[in-house]
């Protein structure tokens, strides 16, 4: 008993553990509307502190009121997150991404959506296709038919088939899911002067105004592909635009996860000195 105890890969199982927990913890609070309830709480802690210091009853009762029901607030404001959570860890996949490279697997991903663009433009059937990033898009995804499937060119290309019931509406890709089709999108209050861009494209610059996310429309009149971005319509890409583009947003995550594996490399093969 005492020599396994005195093994170290314990310490370091222990270590990866409680960093994994910490890494999904700050990444929640990173995508969604946690940072900012966090920041309301501890406004509300140093007020409890200051009325206790200054023995103000009255507020110090309704503070302590309030934290009765702190839980059950945090548990109704995050009901979409928590459930992503739990389905995560129900799926096994909720401590593989700080890690394991997804780089192959984007590669598919990006193929997969370029084939499908490129056929919906040539064919000149509409499209609009939402690549969720930092900011949740659980309100836009409830608004449509659920889907939750692997990523396919054939797939894509059928959900926007003009007789198909999800032909209108926009599909949300979160993470390497399809995970909604003939989603309902906010559309912009800003003037586009250019007549001939119709209510997709509206409804991607409404949704790029809102969040980070990376928005893809395929004009049904023109075939003409055009991607919406941090509030900006950038229309007449090419197939090798749109594929740098995609290269570069599925990259932007993999500098931190060399990073996080590099780190867990030098804790598991530190040399002793």
């Amino acid at each position: 008993m005492y020599y396994l105890t005195a093994i170290p890969w314990l310490k370091i199982i222990d270590i990866i553990i409680v960093y994994l927990i910490i890494y999904q913890f700050l990444s929640w609070i990173k995508k969604s509307q946690a940072f900012n309830l966090l920041k309301g709480f501890f406004v509300l802690f140093i007020l409890y502190i200051i009325s206790k210091t200054m023995h103000l009853s009255t507020l110090v009762w309704l503070l302590d009121k309030f934290t009765t029901i702190i839980i059950f607030l945090v548990v109704i404001i995050f009901q979409p997150e928590i459930r992503r959570l739990l389905e995560k860890l129900g799926r096994g996949s909720l401590f593989s991404s700080p890690f394991l490279s997804s780089e192959g697997k984007n590669t598919i991903i990006i193929k997969n959506i370029l084939k499908a663009i490129d056929h919906l433009s040539k064919n000149k059937i509409g499209a609009l296709i939402v690549i969720e990033k930092s900011t949740y898009l659980t309100e836009y995804i409830e608004s449509g038919i659920k889907i939750n499937a692997d990523i396919s060119a054939e797939l894509l290309i059928n959900l926007f088939f003009p007789k198909s019931p999800t032909h209108d509406g926009a599909v949300i890709i979160r993470e390497d899911k399809i995970y909604s089709a003939s989603s309902l999108l906010p559309l912009t209050d800003s003037k586009i002067q250019d007549y001939r861009l119709g209510t997709r494209h509206r409804a991607a610059l409404g949704l790029s105004e809102l969040s980070d996310a990376l928005i893809i429309v395929v004009s049904e009149e023109t075939g003409i592909i055009s991607i919406a971005e941090n509030a900006t319509l950038t229309r007449y890409l090419t197939k090798e635009g749109l594929e740098s583009r995609l290269f570069n947003l599925y990259s932007e995550t993999m500098p931190q996860e060399k990073l996080n594996f590099k780190y867990l490399n030098s804790l598991l093969f530190k040399k002793k000195k």
